[in-house]
Formats: C-alpha cells, sequence, structure tokens
C-alpha cells in the first residue's frame, strides 16, 4: 500500500531527502514519518503534472523498453551517488599512513656512482673535493659556465674554444672525414684485390694457353716422331724385301701399263710390257719354283714361277727359256727377251696373279714389295 504523500513531501527541507527516508547507511528515518497514520494514495491525472516539452509517450516495444529501462537505470545510479556523496562530506577522513623511506633512500645514495664518475658530466663540475662536495659544487659550476661551453674537455675548454657548436661540427666534419677515409681505404683495397684477382685470372689464362700449346706441340712432334718411325719401318721393310726381290730386267723401258686398251689385246691389257732388246737377260723376282715352261699361244715363250705364297708370275715373249724347272732363287736369270706371239717388238709382257687366279697391277705389287719400276 502506498502512502498518500508525495515523496517531495516526507523530505525535510533541510536535508537531501534519501538520508532521511532509507535506512543506513544514510541514516534512521525522521520520528514524524516513523509512525502513521497512512493513508492510500492513487495518482490521477490532475496529482500528477504533465510531461511538457517535446516528451511523448510511445509503446513499449522491441529496443524502445530496452532504451526506457536504461535510461532509468541510469537515473537510480545517479540518485544512489548523489545520495553518497551528500552523506560522504559529514564522515570524518579516513587516516593514510605512509612508510618510512629514509633508509632506502640512504641505501639508494650509497650505491650510486658519483657524478664526476658520470659520462659527460665530470667535466661539468669542479674537479676539488670529494664525496658529497663534488655534489654540492656541480649545480655552482653549472650555473657558472655559460650553455655554449656546455659539452666541452678541459682541453678545450684550456684552449679557448667558447662555443660548443662550433665543436660540434668540428667533431661531425672530423668524423665525416675519418668515415670517407675508411671507405676510400675500403675502395682502394677492394680496387687492390680485384686487379689482384684479374693478374691471377690473366696469368692463369696464360699458363692455360701455353699449357695447350705445349700440348698441341708435343702431340705434333709425336705424331712427326709415329710418323717417321712408320715411314722408317716401311723403308727397312722395303729394305728387306728388296733383298729378295729383284726387278725382272736390268735396262728397259715400260711401254705399256695394266688396264691399257689397244689393238693388240681381246681386252685391257692385262700385265707390264718392258721394251729391251732381244736377249737380254730376265730374271727372276722372287725366290720360287717354276711350274710351266713352254709356247703359250698368243703370249709365245712363257715362263710360270710359283712363290711360296702361291702368286704366279708370268713371264711372256720369250726368245729362249734359260731354265724350266725347279726351284730358282732372286735374281736367277730364267729367260731372255724376244718377241714370239702376238707382239709388234722386243719386250717382256710380265704378269702377276696372286694365287693363280685374276691378274692384278704389276707396277703396284712391285712397289709394295720394295722395288721402283
Amino acid at each position: 500500500m502506498a502512502s498518500n504523500r508525495s515523496a517531495l513531501d516526507q523530505a525535510s527541507p533541510a536535508h537531501d531527502g534519501i538520508d532521511e527516508l532509507a535506512g543506513p547507511p544514510w541514516g534512521e528515518p525522521r520520528d514524524d514519518l516513523r509512525d502513521g497514520p497512512w493513508e492510500e494514495w492513487n495518482p490521477t491525472a490532475e496529482s500528477v503534472a504533465p510531461v511538457r516539452g517535446r516528451h511523448r509517450v510511445v509503446k513499449q516495444r522491441g529496443t524502445t523498453m530496452a532504451r526506457g529501462g536504461a535510461v532509468l537505470g541510469v537515473g537510480v545510479i545517479a540518485a544512489v551517488g548523489a545520495g553518497g556523496m551528500a552523506s560522504a562530506k559529514d564522515r570524518p577522513k579516513a587516516p593514510i599512513s605512509m612508510p618510512d623511506l629514509g633508509h632506502v633512500a640512504d641505501e639508494v645514495m650509497h650505491s650510486l656512482p658519483d657524478a664526476d664518475e658520470l659520462p659527460g658530466v665530470g667535466s661539468l663540475i669542479s674537479d676539488g673535493g670529494s664525496g658529497d662536495q663534488r655534489y654540492e659544487a656541480a649545480p655552482r659550476v653549472a650555473g657558472q659556465a655559460p650553455l655554449s661551453q656546455a659539452g666541452l674537455t678541459a682541453e678545450e675548454s684550456a684552449n679557448g674554444t667558447t662555443n660548443a657548436g662550433e665543436v660540434l661540427r668540428a667533431r661531425i666534419l672530423q668524423q665525416a672525414e675519418t668515415q670517407q677515409s675508411a671507405a676510400d681505404e675500403a675502395e682502394r683495397e677492394a680496387a687492390e684485390r680485384a686487379a689482384a684477382r684479374k693478374a691471377a685470372d690473366e696469368a692463369a689464362r696464360k699458363k692455360a694457353a701455353e699449357d695447350e700449346k705445349q700440348r698441341a706441340a708435343e702431340a705434333e712432334a709425336k705424331r712427326k716422331a709415329e710418323e717417321e718411325a712408320r715411314r722408317k719401318a716401311e723403308a727397312e721393310r722395303r729394305a728387306k724385301l728388296a733383298a729378295s726381290y729383284a726387278m725382272p730386267l736390268s735396262s728397259y723401258t715400260v711401254t705399256s701399263t695394266f688396264g691399257q686398251a689397244g689393238d693388240m689385246w681381246s681386252a685391257n691389257h692385262t700385265g707390264l710390257d718392258f721394251a729391251a732388246p732381244t736377249g737380254t737377260p730376265v730374271k727372276a723376282v722372287h725366290g720360287g719354283t717354276i711350274t710351266q715352261a713352254g709356247w703359250a699361244g698368243s703370249y709365245g715363250y712363257r715362263i710360270v714361277l710359283t712363290l711360296p705364297d702361291g702368286t704366279e708370275v708370268w713371264y711372256c715373249h720369250l726368245s729362249s727359256m734359260t731354265q724350266t724347272s725347279g726351284e730358282v732363287s732372286t735374281g736367277d736369270v730364267i729367260g731372255r727377251v724376244g718377241a714370239t706371239g702376238n707382239v709388234t717388238g722386243a719386250h717382256l709382257h710380265l704378269e702377276v696373279r696372286p694365287s693363280g687366279g685374276a691378274p692384278v697391277d704389276p707396277m703396284a705389287w712391285l712397289r709394295e714389295h720394295g722395288l721402283q719400276p
């Protein structure tokens, strides 16, 4: 049941209202409000002041209800806070105790280095005294020294330098010059290293070229030596063969060669013709056995000398046959030059038939065995 007295009527004009109505911590209610009589109060349109201004009542839906509740909550919090602040005015101040840090400060002071040992500070204070005297002298010296001398060393101050900016500029220029000198030195060293590498590469290239040239010369010399060795071996072989082989005539003139065409032959010429006077001795070209000797038609008188490897050597157009059978040696006279058979003049027709087969070029065969027709 609500009281028919409004909150404004219940509050005392000398107080803020809330601390007089509620219990602790706002205090006890007034005696005239503690007992009745109470009457029922129902608000009406006349008893409630109309809302003025642009405020209007809207339907409570969705976020509107939540927004209205938030406003109401903020109002309640503000009212409670105001009451607390009002009641806090009459309360005594809470005592605050702080620990004694004097001994801590003494320990810290003893652990700190002296001021003249700090970088950039020792030159700003006097050199005399020790301990606390130095700390007391620092403000006095700093106060006496002009700002333009801040950062100067004792040597610079003794030399009459008074402008710290110029000193800083000189130091920067000196540092830049030092760095430039170091950069130039590094560049020079890099250039020297590059030149050394280039010289080494060039020397290596030249050495490789010289080595290649030397290898080529050695290879050429080796090739020439091998060629000379082969030539000498061939000459020796031919000399040995020449010792065992001989030309069929000592004096002659080659008139017809192998494979030559002519009216005197039914086909191309099958041998080699050596023109010589009739009766010129005919010799065995190599040691062998006379297997045939006699008349052979168009070949006239013919002697067939069979060599150890089976090669047959035909001696044709002979005028006479000195030996017609048996073994002979190189250079033995076996007949004489004549003009028998199908001929036009005296000459020796020589044929070479390996293994008794088709004829081959006698000129090449004789050269192969070290003879020079």
